[in-house]
């Protein structure tokens, strides 16, 4: 590569950022870094009816909780500043006219009204959505059809307009796409997009092209349901004179329903009960909450290794990579065509691959606000122990209250009846004896333990017969880390209150 690698992620500050976005993001991220060149943020706001506030800095929030920072941003700033669109617009202005000036493009001058009323007039069986194309464009008011002085009486009496681009007939636009391999479309089939608006702004087809000639980006990634779009980006690099400069594409595979049927959506997250924001969205205008993936409990690493194994991978059996690993092993050429279905189990099993793998000094910061969250406080070095104790136990960080509450709090006990099925006076007499004998025995998990059996056989039992009865009792369940460590952890007083609760309630 001759150029410097410089690749962008462009969203639109519109809502919750979608797993796929990230997953975008994320190849971008790889392929920067593997190529020692810049990922830049651009934010793609000349929607200004589409704009939702807030959604910039939830973007931001996101990339940052992802480990997937810009080198240049609107926060960072850049040599190739301003990175919003909406504080660009007075270039793009003259770029439209020199298509129009060229031939390449025109203005149009119809009214919703009349575009509505095309659509309607022109609708048949064969062409149910008439489009503003080649066929159309002689049919309506624009600088094609009608003379040139009425076009500039228009435009000096400050009727609104738009600029629209004039796709040719019967041509074949090619490239070669790095994902897909050559790709091909009939210009006659594509209608004529609106390249400015009639408030100035440019729409997303004039934009991205002026952007990314203007930012020097030499590789564009976006996901495939751009690749309609992409006939009329090409013809505007070939007409605004930019071909050499064109960066390399790539259409990303889209991440499907689990069911493979489909583009996921929010609404499929909804339905199925599982995240596809990267974080907690709050719609301003509704004020509904959309759970992210932070927010239910997996790790950013875990989140990172699920989206880049979405679509792509190194052609070994391995599964879990760090960061650093994915920089090092990622390849554009090794991105599957075909859509990736999201498997929520998998993903899980990923978080839980990486509970287990990350120092427990590095998960008490992320589990303290679930156990705050429940009026609890806990001192740091206490909550390390537990965490130590019930981590191979937990898939997301909220399940270390759910398989830990009990060293917190005493617990309701849930299942009396499985002690109450097996209950005898002997049974009781053993944990009345053995209760005695806390107050003078040695309080670690070992010499516990070992007083505990001693009293079993003297007492002609089985230990069995009493372990379950003792987790019940010291836990509300069947369930948790070995009994004599819960034992040592929660203390004799507490230990002996929870047996004490337990026998007056059998």
């Amino acid at each position: 590569m001759s150029r410097k690698v410089r690749v962008r992620f462009a969203p639109s500050p519109t809502g919750g950022l979608h797993l796929g976005g990230v997953r975008t993001v994320l190849y971008n991220y790889l392929f920067a870094r593997h190529h020692g060149g810049d990922f830049v943020l651009r934010i793609e706001d000349t929607d200004q009816n589409r704009y939702v506030p807030g959604a910039e800095e939830y973007i931001y929030n996101c990339l940052q909780w992802c480990g997937l920072e810009p080198d240049e941003s609107p926060l960072k700033g850049g040599p190739h500043a301003p990175y919003r669109q909406s504080e660009r617009k007075a270039q793009y202005a003259q770029y439209a006219k020199q298509l129009v000036d060229a031939g390449h493009a025109y203005y149009a001058f119809d009214t919703p009204e009349e575009l509505e009323d095309m659509r309607s007039r022109m609708k048949t069986e064969a062409n149910p959505t008439p489009q503003y194309d080649y066929k159309m464009r002689s049919h309506m008011r624009n600088s094609i059809t009608l003379p040139q002085a009425e076009v500039e009486q228009l435009i000096q009496a400050g009727t609104p307009y738009v600029v629209r681009i004039k796709m040719p007939v019967g041509e074949t636009i090619k490239f070669t796409d790095l994902v897909r391999g050559e790709v091909s479309f009939d210009t006659s089939l594509v209608d004529d997009k609106v390249l400015l608006k009639a408030d100035g702004m440019p729409t997303y087809h004039l934009a991205v092209v002026v952007d990314d000639y203007l930012m020097g980006i030499t590789h564009a990634f976006r996901g495939e349901e751009w690749l309609p779009s992409a006939p009329v980006h090409l013809l505007l690099w070939k007409y605004l004179g930019w071909e050499k400069e064109m960066p390399e594409w790539a259409h990303l595979p889209l991440i499907l329903k689990p069911d493979g049927h489909g583009k996921l959506s929010k609404r499929d997250g909804e339905r199925l009960g599982f995240p596809v924001f990267a974080m907690n969205w709050a719609d301003p205008k509704t004020g509904e909450l959309t759970q992210g993936f932070k927010e239910r409990g997996f790790l950013s690493e875990a989140f990172i290794n699920i989206l880049a194994m979405l679509g792509w991978n190194d052609g070994t059996e391995q599964e879990i990579y760090s960061l650093d690993e994915l920089v090092k092993q990622f390849s554009i050429d090794r991105v599957h065509k075909g859509g990736a279905k999201f498997d929520y189990e998998k993903a899980k099993w990923f978080n839980h691959q990486y509970i287990q793998r990350k120092p427990t000094e590095e998960l008490v910061p992320l589990v303290t606000p679930y156990i705050a969250d429940k009026g609890v406080t806990v001192d740091a070095g206490y909550l390390h122990k537990v965490i130590d104790l019930v981590k191979e136990r937990c898939t997301l960080l909220p399940d270390f209250w759910e398989q830990g509450h009990f060293f917190f709090t005493t617990p309701e006990i849930t299942e009396l009846q499985a002690i109450k099925d097996k209950w005898n006076e002997q049974k009781k007499t053993f944990f009345e004896t053995w209760m005695a004998g806390l107050d003078s025995a040695s309080w670690a998990h070992d010499a516990l333990e070992a007083n505990f059996n001693e009293l079993v056989a003297a007492q002609g039992l089985k230990k069995g017969d009493v372990m379950l009865p003792l987790r019940i009792m010291l836990v509300g369940g069947k369930y948790g880390p070995h009994v004599f460590n819960i034992v040592e952890m929660i203390g004799k007083e507490e230990t002996k209150k929870r047996i004490e609760n337990a026998l007056n309630a059998l």
